[in-house]
């Protein structure tokens, strides 16, 4: 991806950084997007490549088409969306503070939006251009309370798989990484959530949960850069429509 542009949704934290990062260490050029101008100005300052800086709800698809042709402007049609942006979390079934809406509307709602805006600026071929959505291990496993997460999770699985049939044949590989826990500020605080409701440590629930991963470990947020810049590869060239479980072997379907 040397010399070309890709846009990171989520870029200014834990598993966007690495991939922005990441990147950067290819030789790509690369626009950060999200709600939060300050974590991202702290992203760019890591990267030595070309960096265009967007903030923007993707909630709001006028904003997200705004953005990505700004973004287009700056660093040239985009090659690659890596759409990282999201909320976690439970969603609360009652209904004065239920979050479904929220975490739908961000999750799925906003990467669609992306995907669509991406595909607006892309590119010329006859190169493969690329699309990978971070989706989760909890598109494949039940979690309670955490129906707005995971319906939205498992939205983008069929998202993917959509989108990959649809736009194949102008070859762009459309593809999703399902990652378990990582070592992320979201998966301490969900950490420190169970161990509030049951009454133990963040160590004790660390350890509960490492018990359900046979690794036994948290993934890195650099693993999951190093699947992104497999994915966008010349060796990934007949992968499409896929989603690849990196977990630590949680979810082995």
């Amino acid at each position: 991806m040397a010399n070309k542009h890709v846009v990171v949704t989520g870029g200014g934290t834990g598993i966007g950084r690495a991939i922005a990062r990441r990147l950067d260490r290819d030789g790509t050029s690369v626009t950060l997007l999200a709600r939060g101008r300050e974590r991202l100005e702290e992203t760019a300052a890591l990267l030595e490549h070309p960096t265009h800086v967007a903030t923007c709800d993707i909630r709001d698809r006028g904003k997200v088409e705004r953005a990505f042709a700004v973004a287009a402007a700056e660093l040239g049609p985009v090659h690659a969306l890596v759409a990282g942006s999201g909320l976690g979390g439970a969603n609360d079934g009652n209904a004065a503070e239920d979050r479904f809406d929220d975490l739908v509307a961000t999750n799925l709602n906003g990467t669609y939006y992306c995907c669509r805006a991406a595909l607006a600026h892309l590119a010329p071929g006859p190169e493969a251009r690329h699309i990978v959505v971070i989706s989760s291990i909890l598109a494949r496993i039940a979690v309670p309370d955490y129906t707005g997460y995971s319906a939205s999770k498992a939205g983008l699985l069929g998202l993917v798989r959509s989108l990959a049939a649809e736009i194949a044949a102008d070859n762009v590989q459309v593809n999703a990484i399902c990652p378990g826990w990582v070592d992320t500020d979201m998966a301490w605080d969900g950490l420190d959530g169970i161990a509030a409701s049951s009454g133990g440590t963040r160590e004790s629930a660390y350890r509960d949960a490492m018990g359900d991963v046979p690794l036994g470990r948290m993934s890195q947020p650099d693993d999951v850069a190093g699947t992104v810049a497999w994915l966008l590869s010349a060796d990934a060239r007949g992968v499409t429509g896929q989603a690849i479980d990196q977990n630590g072997g949680a979810w082995m379907g």
